[in-house]
């Protein structure tokens, strides 16, 4: 089965809310993610929790491009 990752992202020095998303394809630094409207480049990936299954839980700092 393939791996789903539970991704919590933070946006750093703004307001934005950031998301907790899903996605099929680990977040890698320097990717680009779009949320909502808005683009941000990945700064920092870290694992919150070991995977259970094929869920992985990852926590994801980002920054404006």
């Amino acid at each position: 089965m393939p791996a789903i990752y539970k991704v919590s992202y933070v946006v750093i020095g703004e307001e934005h809310p950031g998301a907790i998303l899903n996605t099929d394809k680990e977040p890698r630094l320097d990717d680009l993610v779009r949320i909502g409207a808005r683009e941000f480049r990945v700064v920092e990936v870290q694992e919150l929790i070991p995977p259970h299954g094929e869920f992985h839980f990852l926590h994801a700092s980002l920054k404006a491009p």
